[in-house]
């Protein structure tokens, strides 16, 4: 399995980026995808998910502002990050659970979004 997360940046308060996540080595179109992030100092969080059936989830806090998608062609899935607030400064980490929680999933190597004037 491999997670390859891009897009990352430095963007003023207010701003957009749209993050990546290239995945191979695993049957793509069956499985439910995830965006964590970790903020210095912070636990790691889950941000959005997206079900293989395209259900989307998200943390109160991104609620409204992010959309995460998936490009069954192309094997990936996409965060859309908008009106980004200094809060939202974070390390951003794609990832793919098992079907089977109890069981260690698959991590990105991580993308840095820094949301700052």
């Amino acid at each position: 399995v491999q997670l390859q997360a891009s897009g990352g940046g430095l963007v003023q308060p207010g701003g957009s980026l749209r993050l990546s996540c290239a995945a191979s080595g695993f049957i793509f179109k069956y499985n439910t995808m995830e965006w964590y992030r970790q903020a210095p100092g912070k636990q790691r969080e889950m941000v959005a998910s997206i079900t293989s059936g395209g259900i989307a989830n998200y943390a109160d806090s991104v609620n409204g502002r992010f959309t995460i998608s998936r490009d069954w062609g192309k094997r990936t899935v996409y965060l859309q990050m908008n009106n980004l607030k200094p809060e939202d400064t974070a390390v951003y980490y794609c990832y793919r659970p098992q079907a089977d929680r109890s069981l260690p999933g698959s991590w990105g190597q991580g993308t840095q979004v820094t949301v700052s004037s």
